[in-house]
């Protein structure tokens, strides 16, 4: 109704999860490739909670497209499904030929299937929503599937989004083998009203908006405010503000059209004796593997930056040039053919090496934005991007950074130096459409610099 007056291509506001509304930012995007991460080198059940309404379900969409070609994915959205059914809700996704007979049959069907997969080179992952709410009895089938395995491998990966109150059921003493397998655990925590204001424009953007900011501050503070920082709230919130801004003629969202949509909207206050740890660190991973370690409110911390024409274990950094040192103060070590190939000496080479050259002199609490990471071999792709996006990029802001991260190369394209979260978000939300869409996100310095890389 409001789209022509906005000049939008089509609604921003909608509650349903479409993946191209996802906003990367408030630790989103960092939590999306740390849940990735987890999926494809553990083997352990790995766990996300969070409050109604704060984006499990897209994280879960999420997750469905992003997850690499070798991972089959099973999902089941009906928490509700008894032991039996959850069997054959899998066994059906992956194409097994369902014995007549005992549920003993069916559970060997389903390992003989697996092993299959597995021996395929491919992994099967479960996506499991609104696990609160199974019963006792559907999460104990889950615990005992977790065992099914071969010599030396879990067949099954599994990953349980709930809401708070899967923690609490978790305490429960007849769940503390389920809960000793959970080796990951990430909690979704509300926005704050700085990643609001950038979260109600990057949606606008998405959805064709050209404009100036549309919400005034008065509306930001009230929609923060009533929201609690849940995505679901906030959109509801800001669609009936458009709502009615529209049927006043008006082209900016004030503190008058949000009170009409709060009044509309009749919302109470979340239950805090349920929200319980709400507050404390956003995502904390348990991971035995070398190669990464997750902080909340950043891309993996054990991005290490690596030249061109260098290669190096995880956690060290390389320098352009043979005979240059490492960056002052890392484990920096002699440089050696990579994957992009020491006798380049290209463009893309040149980039590396100033961003090397800046990186060194910018300071750890400057930000940047991330643009793109990608695999190490796909240089090609690296080139197209910054190509492409010329027009809507200050290439002298445009730089490119290598890493090995457990064993694997990546190139990373970021976008700026600013010298706060405030200035780098502000940004964020005018960064103009990017090709192919993507889903840039701020981080640290610190961050692009940290060495860490635990055992």
């Amino acid at each position: 109704m409001y789209l022509d007056h906005f000049g939008l291509r089509q609604a921003p506001f909608r509650i349903t999860p479409h993946t191209e509304f996802f906003f990367a930012g408030a630790d989103r995007g960092a939590m999306l490739d740390a849940l990735i991460y987890a999926i494809t080198h553990d083997e352990g059940i790995v766990k996300v909670s969070g409050e109604v309404g704060s984006g499990k379900t897209m994280l879960c969409r999420m997750l469905l497209e992003r997850l690499p070609d070798h991972v089959e994915t099973v999902y089941l959205a009906n928490p509700m499904l008894s032991q039996d059914e959850i069997l054959f809700a899998i066994a059906a996704d992956l194409h097994v030929s369902l014995p007549e007979g005992s549920r003993h049959s069916l559970l060997r069907s389903l390992q003989e299937r697996l092993l299959e997969i597995y021996a395929a080179g491919r992994q099967v992952v479960v996506l499991i929503d609104e696990a609160h709410a199974m019963p006792l009895e559907a999460l104990e089938e889950i615990r005992l599937l977790s065992n099914l395995e071969s010599s030396c491998h879990k067949l099954l990966q599994i990953v349980l989004f709930g809401q708070p109150e899967l923690d609490q059921r978790l305490r429960d003493t007849a769940m503390r083998q389920l809960k000793e397998r959970i080796t990951h655990h990430f909690r979704l925590l509300p926005l704050q009203r700085n990643d609001i204001a950038v979260y109600l424009m990057f949606r606008l953007r998405a959805a064709g908006y050209r404009g100036p900011d549309l919400f005034s501050g008065g509306a930001i503070r009230l929609i923060s405010k009533v929201s609690e920082g849940l995505t679901r709230r906030i959109n509801i919130l800001a669609d009936k503000a458009l709502l009615a801004a529209f049927s006043e003629g008006a082209h900016q969202i004030a503190g008058r059209q949000v009170r009409a949509a709060i009044r509309d909207a009749q919302f109470s206050r979340i239950d805090r004796r349920l929200r319980g740890g709400w507050q404390w660190v956003a995502v904390t991973i348990v991971c035995a593997i070398a190669g990464l370690a997750y902080l909340a409110g950043d891309y993996p911390a054990a991005i290490s930056p690596v030249a061109e024409g260098g290669s190096a274990a995880a956690g060290e950094v390389l320098s352009p040039d043979p005979s240059a040192s490492a960056v002052p103060g890392t484990a920096g070590s002699p440089t050696t053919r990579g994957a992009l190939g020491s006798e380049s000496r290209g463009p893309l080479w040149e980039r590396i090496a100033a961003t090397q050259e800046w990186l060194k002199k910018t300071p750890d609490n400057h930000y940047f934005i991330q643009l793109l990471v990608t695999d190490g071999r796909s240089q090609r792709e690296v080139v197209d991007f910054i190509a492409r996006n010329a027009k809507t990029l200050d290439p002298r802001q445009v730089r490119v950074y290598r890493t090995q991260v457990g064993g694997g190369d990546r190139l990373g394209v970021i976008y700026g130096d600013y010298a706060s979260r405030d200035e780098a978000n502000a940004a964020l939300a005018t960064l103009g459409d990017l090709i192919p869409a993507g889903r840039p996100y701020v981080r640290a310095v610190a961050k692009l610099r940290s060495l860490r890389d635990p055992a």
